[in-house]
């Protein structure tokens, strides 16, 4: 018998019982009780902060923002899905703009000079956003995979207004990540940066140097933000 199975043999046979887990307080990473403004205005703070972008349109227009963001940063080519609602959507609203669209389902080894040489901005979903760490969090899928958010110069991510959640903790348990956590969940908190020894900050080094939240409001809450 290996070693290791001597181990869990043993374990499996305590006199004493099973394991069990122990107790945990969980207060001190939940329960923050902030309002959906007050966990709009701490995301958009925090994320501002270290040069994450945010816009605000309507949910009923808001392609017609990302039409207007892509032609003020001169953006010419497009990475983005073709699956999810939100891509399909932008799709459908681009198809006269003067925007190539880049389909993203491929192989990546197929395409990959194309997508470090070529591609302006990569466009993503979000699944939600956390307001105690001002980050986004993605669960990239084959339609939307993770180097459309990492690789091109700019990251331009779509996130609904009222998917919020005060803490980490909160995502996970609202989620059921216990029961089911995802392979390759992305915590996303600003563009790319990295520091030398004397601590000054440099963008984009390994990865987009820009970062652009495009946050979908109801109508009546568009009309206030």
């Amino acid at each position: 018998m290996r070693a290791r199975d001597a181990i869990l043999k043993r374990l499996r046979e305590r006199t004493d019982g099973p394991l069990s887990a122990p107790e945990s307080d969980f207060a001190v990473v939940t329960h923050r009780g902030w309002s959906a403004e007050e966990r709009l205005e701490r995301f958009e703070r925090l994320i501002a902060s270290v040069h994450g972008e945010v816009i605000h349109a309507p949910r009923e227009s808001w392609a017609e923002t990302l039409a207007k963001v892509l032609a003020d940063k001169g953006v010419r080519r497009l990475a983005l899905g073709k699956q999810h609602p939100m891509a399909a959507e932008a799709r459908h609203a681009l198809a006269d703009a003067e925007v190539e669209l880049i389909d993203v389902d491929r192989d990546i080894e197929s395409w990959q000079r194309e997508q470090f040489e070529r591609v302006d901005a990569g466009l993503t979903s979000t699944r939600g956003a956390i307001a105690e760490t001002g980050s986004l969090w993605l669960w990239p899928t084959p339609d939307e995979p993770r180097l459309i958010s990492l690789v091109p110069p700019i990251h331009i991510a779509v996130l609904d207004a009222d998917t919020l959640e005060d803490t980490f903790f909160d995502v996970v348990e609202a989620h059921g990540w216990a029961d089911g956590m995802p392979t390759n969940a992305l915590l996303i908190s600003g563009p790319s940066k990295t520091a030398d020894i004397e601590q000054t900050l440099a963008y984009g080094v390994h990865g987009p140097r820009a970062l652009v939240v495009l946050v979908r409001h109801a109508a009546a809450a568009a009309e206030d933000a």
